[in-house]
């Protein structure tokens, strides 16, 4: 099995799907830190990705190229943003490829991390979805264990677990840092549960 335009078009509808019962769990997380719209903007996102036509056997840069086009039309939200580089990042690394090795997931997120960091400015650590995407990152190509996919899950979900007891150190958040300790950040909590959604099968 491999990464290819079939296997994104199949993810994306996951997610979708997902949307109907996460968004409101995501506007109740982000409601204790911010004003409450992260899971109504994502799934603005999620409905844009899924509108998008993926032929199969497409070039899986151009896939994800035309993913990235999609997430920056559909929002101007900070997340939505860092998104729309994600995606673009990992088509920059991947143009020209019909499908792509399971195995080089954790360096195709690692690539996507870096981008963001550079245009968002957070740092690991300040808990974002940053932390959470490190943590996929390093378990789906360190673990020996499951599938890379359910590596990555397994290490977003340590990486939230693990910042849960901290505060929040940028964006809005920042403004209610002892609030913000225990609470999940809706962007790592929104990247798990759509990261699992995604691994299924």
């Amino acid at each position: 099995m491999a990464i290819d335009a079939a296997a994104i078009a199949t993810g994306i509808a996951r997610a979708k799907a997902r949307m109907a019962t996460l968004e409101q769990e995501l506007n109740e997380a982000d409601a204790k830190l911010g004003d409450g719209d992260t899971g109504g903007m994502l799934a603005r996102v999620v409905d844009r990705l899924a509108a998008t036509e993926i032929a199969p056997g497409a070039d899986v840069g151009e896939t994800f190229a035309a993913l990235a086009r999609a997430a920056a039309g559909a929002t101007g939200s900070s997340l939505g943003t860092l998104l729309a580089t994600g995606l673009l990042t990992i088509s920059k690394q991947t143009r020209g490829e019909q499908d792509i090795p399971w195995e080089r997931l954790g360096a195709l997120l690692v690539a996507a991390r870096d981008a963001m960091m550079a245009r968002g400015g957070a740092k690991l650590g300040d808990k974002t979805v940053l932390d959470a995407i490190d943590g996929a990152a390093h378990a789906a190509a360190e673990s020996e264990t499951g599938t890379p996919g359910e590596r990555a899950v397994a290490g977003a979900a340590a990486a939230l677990e693990r910042l849960r007891g901290e505060p929040c150190k940028i964006g809005r958040a920042r403004m209610f840092a002892e609030k913000s300790i225990g609470s999940d950040d809706p962007g790592m909590l929104a990247f798990l549960r759509l990261a699992e959604a995604m691994a299924r099968g």
